[in-house]
Formats: C-alpha cells, sequence, structure tokens
C-alpha cells in the first residue's frame, strides 16, 4: 500500500512563500509521476503541477512563475516551492501518484493520495 505524507502547509500573507514536501513510501514503480492537486469547499479540485521520475514536469497556468515542483527519486520526496503567494492560492494541497511515465495521466488515474496540508493566504 502506497503511503503519502503532506507537510510543510500554514498560513502566510499575500506575498509570502510556503514550500510544501510529500514523503511517498511503499511502492516500487520503475516509471511513475507524482503531482500537486489543490482543493477549496466550492469548487472542483484541480492539477497544481506534476513531474515524473524521468525529469518531465508541468505546472498549471495559475501557477506558472511562481511555484516550482520537483522530485528527489532517491528520497521518493515530492515538493512545491511556492513564491508570491495570493489569497487564491487557499486551498488544500494533496499530493498523489500513478504508475505512469510523463506528466499527462489525468487525475481519475492517480490511485493513491495523501492526507492534505493546508494553505491559507491572507489578504
Amino acid at each position: 500500500q502506497v503511503r503519502l505524507e503532506e507537510s510543510g502547509g500554514g498560513s502566510v500573507q499575500t506575498g509570502g512563500s510556503l514550500r510544501l514536501s510529500c514523503a511517498a513510501s511503499y511502492f516500487s514503480y520503475s516509471r511513475y509521476c507524482m503531482a500537486w492537486f489543490r482543493q477549496v469547499p466550492t469548487k472542483e479540485r484541480e492539477l497544481v503541477a506534476g513531474v515524473d521520475n524521468e525529469g518531465r514536469s508541468q505546472v498549471a497556468d495559475s501557477v506558472k512563475g511562481r511555484f516550482t515542483i520537483s522530485l528527489d527519486n532517491a528520497k521518493k520526496n515530492l515538493y512545491l516551492q511556492m513564491n508570491n503567494l495570493l489569497p487564491a492560492d487557499t486551498a488544500m494541497y494533496s499530493c498523489a501518484i500513478v504508475e505512469a511515465a510523463g506528466v499527462g495521466a489525468g487525475m481519475w488515474e492517480f490511485g493513491d493520495w495523501g492526507q492534505g496540508t493546508q494553505v491559507t493566504v491572507s489578504e
């Protein structure tokens, strides 16, 4: 059973920064993609950024230039560096993993998810 555990969320003011971490364990995929998603109660879950273990990555237009996703293959840790945060970034952030190459997997294909970490950005 894959285990994903997020950390690093918190409350910051507009313009602040946070670094989210996701520790993954108990899997042995040779090719995989990990991603960050976010959700607020009134909206659908959305993809923030994804990266595979061969170096391919993508970032949503809404966070491009502000957020950076990275993957430590050796530690199987996923990170999301979030700079210049805005109130619109307030959400529950979750990491997920899918056994697949590339970053084109649909949200429904990610079978394992963490519990999430809350990010709150105030004016």
